[in-house]
This record gives C-alpha cells, structure tokens and sequence, in this order.
C-alpha cells in the first residue's frame, strides 16, 4: 500500500498488480483490491497475467478494481478476444527475440503492446538491458510501452532510442523485489518528464486497436 500509494504521488500513471504466483512480486486479488481502492482516479491498475485461466482474469476484473490487463505469457490472439467483452484496456507482451513475437502484433486485438527482448529465468525483463533502438520500427504501427532493463540512469536515453509511447519499470526502481526505492522511483519519473515522451499516454489505453 505504501509504495503504490507513493508512487501515485510521484505521477506514476498506472501501477501493476502481479498474478504470476511465480513471481516474488505476486499479490492475492484481495491485497490488489484493497490497494487498487485507495489510488486516486487518474492512476490506473493494471493487472498483469501470465498464461493464467480466462475465468480467473475475469473474476479479478470484475471484483478486485483492475482496470487494465496486461498479458505476459504465451496467450494467442484468441485469448484476447475472449477478454474484450469486460471493456478494459488489454496489453499484450510482445518479444523482439522470442514467442509471441513482435511480427505477430498485427494478429492481436490489443489496445497496445509491451516490449521487451525476453532474458532470463521468469517471464519479463529480469532487470536486462538490450538495444532499445531495435523497437523503433515496431512503435512506427503500434502504440507500445517499453520495458527490460529501465533504470534512472538509463530510461531518458531508452525513450530517445525507441520513441515509445510509455515506459514500464519494476526492479530498476527496487530495494529488493517487490520493495520500491522512493528515491529511485521519483528519480526515474522525473527523467521520463524529462525525456518528453512524445506520443500521448492515452493511446495504450484504447480497448482496442481497429
């Protein structure tokens, strides 16, 4: 509750909530709901996913305050469409250098896109760096949210190399997993201000894209 809370204050627009048992940053829907009800309004909570069933996602939707999916596993564009009917904005994780792939997009009925290059053990950036600029071409038809590696060292840079539309950052902002460094956080949102991102941020909010 403390972090999110803290980094709604800082401008942070959307904060996610991890239903990936797997993950040392999973919550119960019953922690994201009690944190999602205290966010102001503008700040938007995503839920996000891994290969998880249908009839969990949309019992989390409907009962615990989510009100964006983001999709980080395997799931086919099938999948998304099965979830279009609860009217949230649907992110689909996409690899540059794995399944499901970047060059798959246009199959997805997704209101935007998360892209990364696929490193490490869990799914996610696993706090990896990797060439930014490689996203370029893909934000070009897409609204997309960069992600992999981001640091306030680095993102101001990330943002002029790839030119996305948002930016999504966990253990470059951490003390530890699942604990968020204030200092770090503030210091990152301030650098993305900074950088100017240059697409509106509500464009990965659309329900869908046409």
């Amino acid at each position: 509750m403390e972090d999110a809370l803290a980094c709604a204050e800082l401008g942070a627009d959307a904060v996610g909530f991890v239903f990936y048992k797997k993950s040392p940053r999973y919550v119960t829907p019953e922690q994201a709901g009690t944190i999602a009800a205290a966010l102001p309004d503008r700040v938007r909570p995503v839920g996000v996913f891994v290969n998880e069933s249908l009839d969990a996602i949309i019992d989390i939707v409907t009962f615990f305050g989510i009100r964006a999916i983001q999709l980080h596993g395997s799931e086919p564009p099938g999948y998304v469409e099965k979830l279009l009917f609860l009217k949230v904005p649907i992110i689909k994780a996409l690899y540059l250098n794995a399944d499901p792939s970047v060059e798959n997009a246009f199959l997805y009925n997704a209101s935007s896109f998360l892209v990364e290059c696929e490193k490490g053990i869990l799914p996610g950036g696993n706090a990896m760096k990797w060439n930014w600029k490689d996203a370029v071409d893909f934000g070009e038809h897409f609204p997309f949210i960069l992600a992999g590696g981001l640091t306030p060292d680095n993102v101001s840079d990330a943002i002029a190399a790839s030119k996305p539309d948002a930016v999504d950052v966990s253990s470059g902002v951490e003390f530890s997993p699942g604990k968020k460094d204030i200092q770090k956080t503030r210091a990152f949102i301030q650098n993305v201000n900074k950088a100017s991102l240059d697409k509106p941020l509500r464009s990965i909010f659309h329900e869908s894209i046409e």
